[in-house]
C-alpha cells in the first residue's frame, strides 16, 4: 500500500525540481541574483564591511574587490563564530556548525544558518524530484531508505552553538521531513555506537519485505552495511523470530527503551529471510529486498571502484548520485540514475571555475558557469549564504555536458591529492582508473587498495598495496604489476616520461587480511564520525601503512634488481 505522506513529499519533489530545470534555461541570470542577494543580505556584517559589499553592483566589481581565499583566511573568523559572536560572516545567526572529517585534511568548523541550510533542503528535495521520475520510467516506485547515518551532534562551543557532522545537523534540524523517508525509527539513528546503530537500522528495515532504497555518503558505507547484513544474519533472523532486540548490542538504555517499544516478532518475515539464508548461503540487500530500486551514494572520484563491487550485493540495481555537496556548500545535482554528470547547482551558491593554466597563478582569472567548456577541467570556486566568499573548495571537476545552460560535472579529484617520485603529480583519480581496469582485467575482487612511495629510494619507487577481498587470490601477480604500470603510464602522461628515465620500477605489496580495517580503525580512533569516513587511495605519507603485514611483495624482476 502507497504511503500517502511520502507520496505528497515526492509530489513536492517533483514540482521543486520542475521550478530548478526551469531556472537552467537562464543560468547567467540566476546566478547573478543569487549573488546580488547574498551580498545585499550579508553587506552590514564585519566581513561585509571588511570588503565594502554594499558598494559592489557588478560581477566584475565583486571579482576585483574579493580575493580568492582557502579556508586558512576564515578559521579566525570561524572561531570567533564558536565563542558565540555573531554577525561575523553572516547576518543571520549561526545555528550549527559542522566539524569536517578531516579525513582528507585537516578539521574545519563551517557555519550553518537556516537560509544556508534551506539550499540544502531545496537541493536535496530537487534530487529526489529527479530520482522519483527517473525510477517511475522504468516502472519503479520512490520508497522508504535503509540510511545508518548517526543524528548524534557532538556538543556545543562555548557561545552554545552545536557543533558535529554535516549529516547530523541536516538530519537534526530537518528531522520532521527526513523521518518521512525512513525504513526504521529515528531513534535507531541515535545510538553512539556503529555497529549497534547498524544492526538496528537493518533490523527494522528487515521487518519491511519492500524498501525502496539504502543511502549512504560513500561507497564503501554502502559494502560496510551490507558487510553486517550478512555477518549478522543469524542474529537479525532470531530478533525478528523472538521480538527480542539483541542483548549484546551496546545501546543507550533510554535509546534501548524507545526502541523496544516500537519492536515486535515478526515469525513470517524471518521464515522468509531463513529460507533465503539456508538456499543461498548469505543474505543480501537485494535477496532480503528484491524489489529494491536504487542504491544513493557518492558517485565520480573513487567511487567506480567501489561500485566494481556492486553487483554481487545489488545486481542491477540503479545507483544514484543525489547531490554533490560538501560541508560548505552545494554544488550540484544528479538527473538521472548510473550517471556520473551532475548540474550545476546554480540556486545554491554563486560559482567561479578556474581553468587549468591558471592553477599556479596568485591571481587566476575566473570563468562563469556559462562560459566552461566540455572536456575542461576546473578548480570551483563558490559564495554562499553560508558567509563564504570566492571560497576555494580544492575541489577538481571536469565538465561533461550542458542542461540547458548550466554546466552538467564531475568530481573528479581534489587538488593538493597527488603523489609525485619526481614532478609526475599522480592524482587519486588516475590511480582509480587503473585499478578497476585492472580488476576487470584479472576477474579481482580488492577489499581496498592505497598507492604510496617508498622511503629509501630517491627518487622514490611506487608501492601498490592491496587487500584481496575473502575468498580471492592473484595467480600471477608479477602480470598483474606489468599492468599496473604499463595502464598508469597511459592515464599520466608525466608518470610515462619520468617512468622512462629516473623512476624506479613500481612494487605491488599484498596485505594480510583485516588490514584495511585496521587503517579506517586508525582514522575513527582521531575522531573522524564513521558516516563520513573518507579513505585515501594515495598518501604522500610514506608511513601511512607502516605496522601492515605484507604477505607478499612482488617486484618487476627484468627491471627491479634492488
Amino acid at each position: 500500500m502507497a504511503n500517502p505522506l511520502l507520496s505528497l513529499l515526492t509530489a513536492v519533489a517533483r514540482r521543486v525540481k520542475a521550478n530548478f530545470v526551469k531556472k537552467t534555461h537562464d543560468t547567467s541570470t540566476v546566478q547573478e541574483n543569487f549573488l546580488h542577494s547574498v551580498l545585499l543580505a550579508h553587506q552590514n556584517t564585519e566581513w561585509g564591511g571588511k570588503y565594502r559589499l554594499g558598494e559592489i553592483k557588478t560581477i566584475e566589481q565583486f571579482r576585483e574587490r574579493i580575493p580568492i581565499l582557502p579556508y586558512s583566511s576564515y578559521e579566525p573568523y570561524t572561531e570567533r563564530i564558536a565563542k558565540g559572536e555573531t554577525n561575523i560572516l553572516t547576518a543571520e545567526p549561526v545555528v550549527y556548525l559542522t566539524l569536517t572529517s578531516g579525513s582528507t585534511g585537516k578539521k574545519k568548523l563551517i557555519p550553518t544558518t537556516r537560509r544556508s541550510q534551506n539550499a540544502f533542503r531545496t537541493a536535496t528535495l530537487t534530487s529526489i524530484g529527479f530520482l522519483s521520475e527517473a525510477l517511475s520510467k522504468q516502472n519503479k516506485q520512490f520508497g522508504k531508505l535503509l540510511v545508518t547515518n548517526s543524528v548524534q551532534a557532538w556538543g556545543r562551543t562555548s557561545g552554545g552553538i552545536e557543533y558535529g557532522p554535516s549529516s547530523a545537523g541536516a538530519l537534526r534540524m530537518d528531522k520532521s521531513l527526513y523521518q518521512q523517508f525512513f525504513a526504521h525509527p529515528y531513534e535507531t539513528l541515535q545510538t553512539g555506537d556503529s555497529l549497534a546503530r547498524h544492526y538496528v537500522c537493518l533490523l527494522f528495515a528487515l521487518r519491511q519485505p519492500s524498501i525502496g532504497g539504502i543511502i549512504a555518503n560513500f561507497p564503501m558505507l554502502i559494502l560496510r552495511t551490507c558487510n553486517y547484513l550478512e555477518h549478522y544474519a543469524e542474529d537479525l533472523i532470531r530478533d525478528l523470530e523472538t521480538g527480542k532486540i539483541a542483548p549484546w548490542l551496546e545501546l543507550e538504555p533510554e535509546i534501548r527503551a524507545k526502541l523496544e517499544q516500537q519492536w515486535s516478532a515478526s515469525p513470517k518475515r524471518a521464515a522468509q529471510l531463513r529460507s533465503i539464508l539456508k538456499s543461498e548461503g548469505h543474505i543480501t540487500p537485494k535477496l532480503a529486498w528484491p524489489e529494491m530500486s536504487f542504491v544513493t551514494t557518492a558517485r565520480g572520484g573513487t567511487s567506480d571502484f567501489y561500485f566494481e563491487r556492486f553487483p554481487a550485493y545489488f545486481e542491477n540495481t540503479p545507483i544514484f548520485g543525489a547531490v554533490y555537496s560538501s560541508a560548505e556548500g552545494m554544488f550540484s545535482i544528479y538527473p538521472d540514475v548510473n550517471q556520473d554528470g551532475s548540474i550545476l547547482a546554480i540556486d545554491s551558491c554563486f560559482f567561479e571555475f578556474i581553468p587549468q593554466d591558471q592553477w599556479e597563478v596568485e591571481h587566476p582569472k575566473t570563468l562563469l558557469a556559462t562560459e566552461v567548456k566540455v572536456g575542461e577541467c576546473y578548480r570551483i570556486l563558490i559564495t554562499n549564504y553560508a558567509g563564504f566568499y570566492r571560497y576555494d573548495i580544492g575541489d577538481v571537476v571536469e565538465i561533461v555536458g550542458f542542461h540547458e545552460t548550466a554546466p552538467v560535472m564531475v568530481f573528479r579529484y581534489r587538488r593538493g591529492g597527488f603523489i609525485s617520485s619526481t614532478t609526475e603529480k599522480t592524482t587519486e583519480f588516475h590511480v582509480t582508473q587503473v585499478m578497476q581496469a585492472l580488476q576487470q582485467e584479472f576477474s579481482l575482487s580488492l577489499e581496498d587498495f592505497c598507492i604510496t612511495l617508498s622511503e629509501n629510494d630517491f627518487p622514490a619507487r611506487y608501492l601498490a598495496s592491496i587487500e584481496l577481498a575473502p575468498g580471492h587470490k592473484i595467480d600471477n601477480p608479477q602480470i598483474l604489476l606489468e599492468s599496473f604500470d604499463r595502464k598508469l603510464q597511459e592515464v599520466n602522461t608525466h608518470y610515462e616520461i619520468s617512468r622512462r628515465d629516473t623512476i624506479p620500477p613500481p612494487r605491488l605489496r599484498i596485505l594480510s587480511s583485516g588490514s584495511f580495517a585496521i587503517l579506517r580503525q586508525r582514522q575513527l580512533s582521531k575522531g573522524i564520525p564513521d558516516s563520513q569516513l573518507k579513505f585515501p587511495h594515495i598518501s604522500e605519507d610514506r608511513n601511512f601503512l607502516a605496522e601492515l603485514k605484507v604477505e607478499q611483495e612482488i617486484r618487476l624482476s627484468h627491471l627491479d634488481n634492488d
